[in-house]
């Protein structure tokens, strides 16, 4: 769940004491793919264009990765089989995600929303998340 620093040929920085360091993936931008809008995942690189897509502030991707990752191992196609919570951040139910709950950048502009508005802060749910195991 810890990242260890930054992109390469990035100039270091010192995390801040309760901030994880930004993970290697966000990288500088240079040659990110837009997102796929149905779902394909295409590594790492496509994460950071779901979540600028998704205008999620730079500042809480790692949290977002944390969370994607424990949810749906970044898999916009995952579907909970009892709950039938879908897509990288697992919404429930599918149909409050405007749009189409397996598209990942509608997924993470819906979560976007619900984490600001049930914790405060990506950072609020992260650490929620941490402590409980689901958000």
């Amino acid at each position: 769940g810890t990242f260890e620093g930054a992109a390469e040929g990035a100039p270091a920085q010192a995390p801040m004491p309760d901030l994880p360091p930004v993970p290697a993936w966000a990288g500088g931008g240079e040659g990110v793919p837009g997102g796929s809008g149905g779902g394909t995942y295409n590594g790492p690189a496509e994460r950071a264009a779901w979540m600028k897509a998704a205008g999620i502030a730079e500042s809480d991707w790692t949290y977002v990765d944390y969370i994607a990752m424990k949810e749906s191992s970044w898999n916009p196609k995952a579907t909970n089989a009892s709950s039938g919570a879908c897509g990288l951040i697992q919404a429930l139910p599918c149909s409050k995600v405007p749009g189409n709950g397996y598209d990942p950048v509608d997924n993470l502009r819906w979560a976007d929303g619900y984490a600001k508005s049930r914790y405060g802060s990506w950072k609020a749910a992260h650490q929620f998340w941490q402590a409980n195991h689901w958000w």
